[in-house]
């Protein structure tokens, strides 16, 4: 039973859209800038225990940040809701709806391709400190 006004339900959609995909532009691009390698480095670890650690139990490549958006939308009476975030995100900010599959597949190398960038950057500078 939901007893969230609908108006603070709306603010909470809103701000899990800005937060989420804020959050997904770091773990791209958050390596590039220096002095945010570290938490850049923090924040993928976390996405990579969520996907592969917590997917154990709840399914490859669970989100908690999705699944918590997902039970406010489903609140509000949406039922658009895909499987993956960045579909969701592609087909509601360009009304492509894109093979889930697909996107998941890219999904999945931008994040390895990242995470393992990121790795050698935060190692390299931890090794130039010693």
């Amino acid at each position: 039973m939901n007893t969230m006004p609908e108006t603070f339900l709306k603010i909470i959609d809103i701000f899990f859209i800005g937060f989420h995909t804020s959050l997904i532009l770091f773990n791209v691009f958050g390596w590039l800038v220096p002095r945010w390698r570290f938490a850049n480095f923090v924040s993928l670890s976390l996405t990579a225990f969520s996907w592969f650690i917590l997917g154990i139990w709840f399914g490859w490549g669970y989100c908690i940040c999705t699944d918590w958006h997902w039970q406010i939308r489903d609140m509000l009476g949406y039922s658009n809701m895909s499987a993956s975030y960045v579909h969701f995100l592609i087909l509601e900010l360009t009304n492509i709806d894109m093979s889930a599959k697909l996107v998941d597949a890219y999904t999945a190398i931008v994040f390895v391709a990242v995470f393992l960038i990121s790795i050698y950057l935060n190692l390299r500078n931890w090794i130039a400190k010693k």
